[in-house]
């Protein structure tokens, strides 16, 4: 370990949280200071102050990410809602990192039939040589109310590009699971009703097209979009 002057350790990534964490409580932030001028001397004053002024910007950064991702999330949020006309009262994270947000409170059966999924996927995409955007915490999973009433699950949505298909039902379609953003790797699926092998499906066949997304641009290209035929899986 590096020693700063005065025999404690000066590297700012050891210092940081402590620093910010009592940028809060002034009383303690500044008798740790004065105590380490008084001890090491006059002389190391302004190299200590540039120090504190680097971490206060850095904090300052970082809380400003934070809060650009948190601008991001909502957006994406407000376009689930907007598409499945749900509202998504309910957070929660699998036990292996991936964030779900739902219309019920999702049950440990849920949780852990999207992890089967995102397991699955992540499997099938290295066999295809894709390495990329193959973590649990890159993706987001939106739970929504299932509009089909059947043995399958579906979002009832616009019809849009699939009008006059075998899937139209007079202007809408039941979609079993759908991306809503690439960037965010977020996408929707239809609430099971005890049929938790469905979500881990769905899970994994929405996941291809964020997988090709981030691997290859050329067969997500292909395999975006379903009216003009095929279907999942897309990766053997």
């Amino acid at each position: 370990m590096s020693l700063g002057a005065c025999g404690f350790d000066s590297r700012p990534q050891h210092h940081l949280n402590k620093s910010i964490y009592n940028l809060g409580r002034p009383g303690v932030f500044a008798f740790g200071t004065l105590l380490a001028v008084r001890n090491c001397g006059l002389g190391n004053l302004n190299n200590m102050k540039q120090n504190i002024v680097k971490m206060v910007w850095l904090a300052v950064l970082l809380l400003g990410s934070m809060a650009v991702i948190n601008a991001q999330n909502r957006s994406v949020l407000a376009k689930a809602e907007r598409v499945s006309g749900d509202q998504f009262s309910y957070s929660a994270r699998t036990r292996n990192g991936a964030r779900v947000y739902s219309v019920s409170r999702p049950s440990p059966s849920a949780l852990n039939a999207i992890d089967r999924g995102l397991t699955d996927l992540f499997a099938v995409a290295r066999r295809n040589g894709y390495r990329r955007h193959l973590n649990y915490s890159d993706y987001t999973v939106y739970i929504a109310r299932d509009d089909a009433g059947g043995d399958t699950p579906g979002i009832a949505v616009g019809a849009a590009q699939y009008r006059g298909s075998v899937y139209d039902r007079g202007g809408y379609i039941y979609a079993a699971g759908m991306v809503i953003d690439f960037p965010s790797s977020s996408f929707i699926v239809a609430e099971p009703k005890g049929n938790f092998d469905s979500i881990s499906n769905i899970v994994r066949y929405e996941g291809e097209h964020i997988v090709l997304f981030y691997n290859d641009r050329q067969r997500f290209e292909e395999t975006k979009d379903h009216s003009r035929g095929g279907g999942h899986p897309i990766l053997q």
